[in-house]
C-alpha cells in the first residue's frame, strides 16, 4: 500500500481544514515547497496536492506553487481543485504531475470527464469520491449531492483508480472509516481504492494496508506529530 502525504494550499500556504469546513483552517508555518521537499527527504515518493482555492473558485488557482514544487522535486504527484478542463489536464501533465483527481466535474459533467479517460488512459486520471454519509459531496465538499457512492463509482466504468475521501473524518484524526473501504474493496475489485480521512497512527495504516488498498493518504496526522516522518 502506497503512503501519500498531503499537502492542501489555500492563499498560498500549507494548511488543514476540519471537515472540509473553509471556515476551521490550520496553518502551517512550512511553505508548501519545503513541506514536499520534507516528504521527499523523509522517504516518500508520492505526495497529493489539493487546491483548496481553485476547488472554491471552481479553476485551478495556485499554478505557480505547483510549478515550484514539481520544478524542484521528483515525487509523483496526484493534484486536483479547480480542474474543469482537458487543456487544465494538459497543463497540468505538461509541468509534470503524474495524476489529476476529478470530482465535482464528474458530478456535473460525467460525459466529459469519460471523454478524458479515454483520452489520458485510466493511469492519470482518479476518481474524487468524496463522501459525507453515503452520498457524494461536490464542489470543495461545500455542496451534498443525491448520488450514492456506488452509483457514482459505477457510471465510470473505465476508471481505474477511485480516491474516497470520508469527510466527517477528514482533519478529526479519530480514525479513518475502514467499514467504507472494506466494502468499495469488496463491492469494486477491479479498482484501485485510495483511502483519505481519519488517519491518526501507524497502526491505522497497518490495518488499511491489510484490506487490500491501493493507498492511503495521510495529512494532518504528519503534520502533528502523530505519526512520524520516515
Amino acid at each position: 500500500m502506497r503512503i501519500i502525504p498531503a499537502i492542501d494550499i489555500l492563499n498560498g500556504n500549507c494548511v488543514r481544514l476540519t471537515q472540509g469546513d473553509f471556515s476551521k483552517v490550520k496553518r502551517y508555518d512550512a511553505d508548501p515547497l519545503q513541506t514536499a521537499r520534507h516528504f521527499e527527504d523523509s522517504g516518500y515518493t508520492y505526495l497529493h496536492i489539493v487546491d483548496l482555492d481553485g476547488a472554491k473558485a471552481g479553476k485551478i488557482m495556485n499554478w505557480e506553487v505547483l510549478k515550484k514544487i514539481t520544478r524542484n522535486t521528483k515525487l509523483n504527484i496526484d493534484f486536483g481543485g479547480g480542474i474543469q478542463s482537458q487543456d487544465d489536464i494538459d497543463q497540468l501533465l505538461n509541468i509534470g504531475i503524474h495524476q489529476v483527481n476529478v470530482g465535482s466535474k464528474a458530478i456535473r459533467e460525467p460525459v466529459e470527464v469519460i471523454r478524458w479517460i479515454d483520452l489520458f488512459g485510466p493511469d492519470k486520471i482518479i476518481l474524487s469520491a468524496d463522501v459525507r454519509g453515503n452520498h457524494i459531496a461536490s464542489q470543495g465538499w461545500q455542496e451534498d449531492t443525491s448520488i450514492t457512492i456506488d452509483q457514482f463509482i459505477n457510471t465510470f466504468k473505465e476508471i481505474r483508480y477511485v480516491a474516497c475521501t470520508d469527510i466527517l473524518r477528514d482533519g478529526m484524526l479519530n480514525g479513518p472509516n475502514f467499514t467504507l473501504y472494506e466494502y468499495l474493496i469488496s463491492k469494486f475489485p477491479q479498482k484501485k481504492i485510495i483511502a483519505s480521512g481519519g488517519v491518526q497512527s501507524a497502526a491505522d495504516l497497518e490495518t488499511l494496508k491489510s484490506s487490500g488498498l491501493d493507498g492511503a493518504i495521510v495529512g494532518k496526522a504528519f503534520y502533528e506529530g502523530k505519526i512520524q516522518f520516515e
